[in-house]
């Protein structure tokens, strides 16, 4: 039987004991301390006391973060079939280029001179994701797709100052099978979100669209594909009625991965798209980043000469034919201005153009194509049983992705999706993405991506198939999972109160302590 790794492992702080070392710091070079005399820093730059820092041996520190990442699943472990937020399989090619000490020693501020690989990667970058969307002129800048999305928002939103209409277009309008970043992006760029809900086959439903369509409409927010893993069968329609009512359309690229190679957003006649480094080109995301999530536009003019491209936020990369030289240009009168300090998380978008110059145009058409078909192979896997639906269009084929619901297991069993993602950590598998997306009761989102193989595939399945039946034996047995993990089943509520979170380990001390006092 599978089992996790269990330890009762301290606090790195809790381990420090006074004088130990796991490294020296160097000496200062004789030469440089006989011309310049003795290194100090400045007293403005000088703290009153030294930092508390742990005083551990090196094996301590070793065998301290080896038993932690024993007790972690990562995609290096098996499949993390997430749906939609998945992790790929992160090429360790990419991996040894991202990791390149002498990118360590990089500064933003230095001389474009001096970082001309670095720049041209950039720029490449840029112009395969142009190319690979379908649009005219794409950034780097945004740090994660949510950025990338507030982004295209802001964009919408000047589009419509610099056209004088932004006080008649207040309206952006998202269908109810979106990321929830995506109608959190519209209400923080200050707009008002009307929600059009989802077919029974799987499209946005036409007629609640024509009727939401007006006046007052500064742009649509659409993932394509849905996080059903339907593709909207209706997209030019759609576009056509936004176009004529004198709206924009934004393209969320986190399902890019269906449909790579295969279909590009601006012959969707976008206006705006952003795309997902973290989730389509391979750089891991886990723990919260580094992400990157691009922005690409289409050159449609706004007033007098400025396009869209004139919008786009931060410092760009640019070719000067005249120097032969690559240049960071920063944002222009036009652009939204920065949403970060400098021009892009760099390592991840060097990551990113490890995988797309490994795999080309031709390796990334097949893996789109390959993850289509491992995710309708374990529909078929799952087809017809007992304790599982899929919801929506259920004859469609599907693209990256898939929404299970576990409805009909919960009707005969009482267990829950969440029971169901329990289940799969009890197996050592890593669980779904589960209650989204909101239109499906008892969801389980699963993406498998083109990185895990059949046997992988078969083996989820039949951990999923397993569940039910012993859910179906003793009902009682899903709520005591994950017993095989080193931590029970969380408590919820628990979990994501305030006061549960640890800022510092000092916190994390007092509360073993018993001196936080209770949750309130």
């Amino acid at each position: 039987m599978w089992r996790q790794s269990r330890w009762n492992e301290p606090l790195i702080m809790e381990m420090s004991r006074r004088g130990r070392r796991g490294a020296l710091p160097p000496r200062p070079d004789e030469k440089v301390v006989k011309e310049v005399g003795p290194l100090k820093l400045p007293q403005t730059l000088a703290r009153g006391s030294p930092p508390s820092l742990p005083e551990v041996s090196e094996v301590e520190v070793v065998r301290h973060y080896t038993r932690l990442s024993q007790m972690a699943y990562g995609v290096d472990n098996g499949p993390v079939p997430l749906g939609s937020c998945t992790m790929k399989y992160n090429p360790r090619v990419a991996a040894r280029l991202a990791f390149d000490p002498r990118l360590e020693t990089l500064h933003p501020l230095q001389d474009d001179e001096t970082v001309q690989g670095v720049l041209e990667a950039i720029y490449m970058v840029q112009e395969w994701l142009r190319h690979i969307t379908g649009m005219d002129a794409c950034t780097v800048h945004p740090a994660a797709g949510s950025q990338g999305e507030l982004a295209g928002v802001l964009m919408i939103k000047r589009f419509h100052e610099l056209r004088g209409d932004l006080d008649k277009r207040r309206v952006i309008i998202v269908p109810d099978s979106a990321h929830g970043t995506n109608p959190a992006s519209a209400a923080m760029g200050g707009f008002q979100v009307v929600e059009v809900p989802t077919g029974d086959d799987g499209n946005v439903d036409m007629e609640a669209l024509k009727a939401a369509v007006g006046g007052d409409t500064a742009g649509l927010m659409i993932t394509n594909p849905s996080t059903l893993g339907l593709f909207e069968e209706n997209i030019l329609e759609i576009s056509r009625l936004v176009h004529e009512a004198g709206g924009l359309l934004y393209y969320d690229g986190a399902n890019l991965n269906g449909i790579i190679g295969r279909a590009r957003p601006g012959d969707m006649e976008f206006d705006i798209a952003h795309v997902n480094l973290h989730k389509t080109f391979s750089v891991p995301h886990g723990g919260g980043g580094p992400g990157s999530g691009p922005v690409c536009v289409k050159r449609v003019e706004v007033v007098d000469g400025v396009t869209l491209e004139d919008l786009l936020p931060g410092p760009r990369v640019v070719y000067s034919r005249e120097e032969g030289l690559y240049r960071v240009r920063p944002p222009g009168k036009w652009s939204v201005g920065r949403l970060r300090a400098w021009i892009a998380n760099t390592l991840a978008v060097l990551w990113a153009y490890a995988y797309i110059l490994a795999m080309g145009p031709q390796g990334l058409r097949l893996a789109g194509e390959v993850s289509v078909v491992n995710t309708n192979y374990f529909i078929r896997l799952m087809e017809g049983h007992w304790g599982y639906s899929l919801p929506y269009a259920p004859s469609r084929p599907r693209k990256h992705e898939v929404v299970l619901s576990a409805k009909p297991l919960k009707r005969e069993t009482g267990a829950t999706a969440e029971d169901v993602a329990k289940g799969l950590l009890d197996a050592g598998l890593y669980a779904p993405t589960i209650y989204f997306p909101l239109i499906v009761e008892e969801a389980l989102m699963i993406e498998f991506t083109e990185s895990e193989t059949k046997e992988n595939i078969e083996a989820y399945a039949a951990r999923l198939k397993e569940i039910a039946e012993e859910a179906r034996r003793d009902p009682s047995t899903p709520k005591k999972w994950p017993r095989n993990t080193n931590s029970a089943r969380v408590d919820n509520v628990r979990a994501n109160h305030p006061r549960t979170v640890t800022p510092t380990w000092r916190v994390e001390v007092l509360r073993r302590q018993g001196k936080l006092g209770p949750l309130r």
